[in-house]
């Protein structure tokens, strides 16, 4: 090959080379900039708020209490209960209403009347389990198992049985919280609704089918309206997990993208090293 072609191949494989890193700066250019708007609209959840503001407790819980949405399903708010656990009490208050967007009130959606987040001795737990399992429900200091027709359930001592209204404690057995700390959802991430999944003892749909869920906001709804809201929230939280899977599969094309012609590149510099330069 003489001299002339030997530049304008070189030329050609630059150009290349060029043209192909342009378009891969273009893709992760779109990319940084869509982090960069996810990033911006991002805020912190009530829940976490909450969590920021007890920082100085080493023992409480959060309860989804109450929550609602309007007729549009584009408006979401949830209301929390709070328990501060102290060596001689336990503290509770109700929190205002709070509004929450789509992706976390799809995320609780089957979690009213349980804790959602709890911090034991200082260890913080984000996790869906029935209210009180983690700090008073088989802790003697509180109460105490009685056989009832021949079933284990747990009883409050009189100081603190007015817990027993406020957790909704009538489904409370132990056969129930035995499940939950033998069954491996202790302190990790999965809720725990009771031993049958498909048939919930706790949580939303168990508690609103209750006396006391029946006066709260969303158990007041009737069940086409929450039929409906529920049937949104998923189908955009489906939506957001497809959107994620392709921006995966996206970086992971424009990697290999870089890769492939960063190797190119290279091979491009070993043979006009070997060939001893351009024009020679």
């Amino acid at each position: 090959m003489n001299s002339t072609a030997k530049v304008v191949l070189g030329i050609l494989v630059m150009f290349f080379i060029v043209k192909t890193c342009g378009s891969c700066d273009s893709s992760t250019s779109r990319q940084q900039t869509s982090s960069s708007q996810v990033a911006k609209t991002w805020k912190k959840s009530p829940v976490d708020e909450l969590i920021k503001e007890l920082n100085g407790e080493q023992n409480f819980s959060i309860i989804l209490f109450d929550m609602d949405a309007n007729e549009s399903g584009s408006d979401y708010r949830h209301q929390y209960q709070v328990l501060i656990q102290k060596p001689d009490t336990v503290l509770e208050k109700k929190t205002d209403w709070k509004e929450v967007d789509e992706a976390f009130f799809s995320q609780h959606i089957n979690d009213m009347g349980m804790e959602i987040a709890t911090k034991k001795d200082g260890k913080l737990t984000k996790q869906a389990v029935p209210a009180g399992y983690n700090h008073y429900v088989g802790n003697e200091k509180y109460g105490r198992w009685e056989n009832r027709g021949g079933s284990s359930f747990w009883a409050f001592y009189g100081q603190y049985a007015f817990m027993s209204s406020m957790f909704n404690m009538m489904t409370y057995r132990r056969s129930y919280w035995d499940d939950y700390n033998r069954g491996g959802y202790y302190g990790g991430s999965r809720g725990y609704y009771g031993p049958n999944s498909s048939n919930p003892v706790y949580g939303t749909k168990s508690y609103t089918s209750s006396t006391s869920g029946k006066s709260s906001t969303w158990g007041s709804k009737p069940n086409t309206f929450k039929d409906r809201v529920r049937t949104k929230v998923s189908r955009s939280s489906n939506q957001s997990s497809r959107f994620s899977s392709t921006r995966s599969k996206s970086s992971s094309t424009v990697n290999k993208r870089t890769s492939r012609s960063s190797s190119r590149y290279k091979s491009s510099r070993s043979t006009r090293s070997r060939s001893g330069g351009f024009g020679k």
